[in-house]
């Protein structure tokens, strides 16, 4: 069955999350027919645009990776291309061992080429421990690793509770010693395979890199907010004559076969394939798109196919919270760069904090004299911090920040943001698991799934997933097949810092 021309009259994309509404797009491109059902009242996922004392903020990601052509490309096809704006600094910190100390450079997620790239954030005992690499014999890695226990084990622990838990956690909000190698920093693992020394691995992944000669900036953000991105592609969805129904969470999903006239409140014509029970319709189509978190997946493909839902139930999410406070600029100086990572090691509360006014030019024109700040709560298996008031998130925040920059002035605004089960984690062998999804699913026709549980959580890995699977409906499994072998790296652009 076709996704292109007259094949596929009318598909059914559910979810209206950046990846959902990015296969909504890619579907009309291709000459279908879409509907797309959202069960929240809104579009965009993790992808929310706000604002806080008058000015423009995001309240969700805020930063997407640019290296990666995805979604800066998709922004440009909806009329975004003057909105887009690299950071107005990329100089970071890392709040640790009581001091913030600038992020080092050269390193792979925090892995270093060489034991000095990281001095300054370890101790002198950390930096000889990283010495010692070359002279370890190798280790073998399997299908899969989890990259602080790999770290560790070559680096010592010290590079992983400083440097590279903080970075793996800003994207997943997860803990190092569990995530997987090979799906959440896939260049890392192929280099590791092929090398006895793990800081090898990262000198030749530079050296490869540094070949390429990469220019321009490594994340791009938008005018606005990032929240802007699924605001204009819906609204380039609705102009194609696609149809957006938010409200309207789908209650069941069954394949069957019928050529009589189409059921009550039916939109399409007889012959469809797939029911779909959604609010108080019944639609019958010829396709569907599950881009829905992974629980959400499994309860509606729990009685078409069990062992995909058995898979997709057995992935875990981290929850969150982004804390927003507004200043006076009178009030406060704040340190140059965009922000600063803190390890968990260090018994903070808080694991990140955005200079918002100074990372984006957009939020500075739009008030000058209002400074916006956001710290980010929550990893993991963590749940208590994440029980408290939104008055008490503040007040740790304000804690923190007081700690870590002495701003101690009272803001003139705040504004706390829940992601409950935000973000999926990446344990060792999910690829594996993705893999057997997309294996189970393959035999349900003109079925595909994407979203930020399978490929990678930053909003260019959400994109190409989206577009791997209208590529599966019209017969081209070729992308599907390369995002499973190869995930997205993601260094940036989850709900997180």
């Amino acid at each position: 069955m076709s996704a292109t021309g007259t094949g596929t009259r009318h598909v059914v994309v559910v979810g209206a999350g950046v990846a959902g509404l990015a296969a909504a797009h890619r579907l009309l491109e291709r000459g279908a027919r879409v509907t797309v059902l959202e069960a929240s009242g809104r579009v965009g996922g993790k992808l929310l645009p706000g604002e806080i004392a008058g000015v423009r903020v995001d309240l969700g990601a805020e930063s997407m990776l640019a290296r990666r052509p995805e979604a800066v490309a998709l922004a440009r096809e909806v009329g975004l291309a003057d909105r887009l704006q690299p950071p107005a600094t990329a100089s970071a910190s890392i709040w640790t061992r009581g001091a913030l100390r600038p992020m080092p450079k050269g390193h792979v997620m925090g892995v270093p080429g060489t034991a000095a790239a990281l001095a300054g954030v370890l101790s002198d005992e950390g930096l000889a421990r990283i010495e010692r690499d070359a002279e370890l014999p190798r280790t073998e890695i399997g299908e899969d690793v989890a990259v602080g226990r790999y770290v560790a084990e070559r680096l010592g622990r010290e590079v992983v509770d400083r440097l590279v838990e903080p970075l793996l956690g800003g994207v997943y909000a997860g803990d190092a010693y569990g995530i997987s190698m090979r799906s959440a920093v896939p260049q890392l693992f192929q280099a590791a395979r092929a090398h006895d020394s793990l800081m090898a691995a990262v000198r030749d992944i530079q050296a490869k890199a540094a070949a390429h000669q990469q220019t321009g900036p490594v994340f791009m953000g938008i005018e606005g907010g990032v929240g802007r991105l699924p605001l204009a592609v819906a609204e380039s969805v609705r102009a194609r004559g696609g149809e957006i129904l938010t409200g309207t969470p789908v209650r069941e999903l069954r394949r069957i076969a019928t050529t009589g006239p189409a059921a009550d409140g039916d939109t399409t014509a007889p012959g469809a394939v797939w029911r779909v029970v959604a609010g108080d319709r019944v639609l019958h189509t010829d396709a569907v798109v599950l881009a829905v978190p992974a629980r959400a997946a499994a309860d509606l493909l729990r009685a078409e196919s069990p062992a995909a839902a058995g898979e997709l139930a057995a992935v875990e999410y981290a929850s969150m919270a982004l804390i927003t406070l507004a200043y006076r600029r009178a009030d406060l100086a704040l340190p140059e760069g965009s922000g600063f990572l803190v390890p968990p090691v260090d018994g903070r509360t808080i694991k990140a904090s955005t200079f918002a006014s100074q990372k984006w030019g957009w939020i500075a024109e739009d008030d000058p004299d209002v400074v916006v700040l956001r710290t980010s709560v929550g990893r993991h298996g963590e749940t208590e911090v994440l029980r408290r008031e939104d008055a008490d998130l503040v007040e740790v925040s304000r804690h923190d920040l007081r700690e870590a920059t002495g701003l101690d002035a009272v803001p003139l605004a705040t504004r706390v943001t829940r992601w409950t089960d935000g973000l999926p984690q990446y344990p060792v062998g999910h690829h594996a698991r993705v893999a057997r999804v997309r294996e189970h699913v393959a035999k349900l026709p003109a079925l595909a799934v994407c979203g930020a549980q399978y490929d990678g959580v930053g909003i260019p890995a959400c994109i190409a997933s989206a577009h791997a699977a209208v590529d599966q409906l019209g017969g081209d499994a070729t992308g599907v097949r390369e995002l499973t072998a190869n995930p997205v790296q993601s260094l940036h652009g989850g709900a997180g810092e």
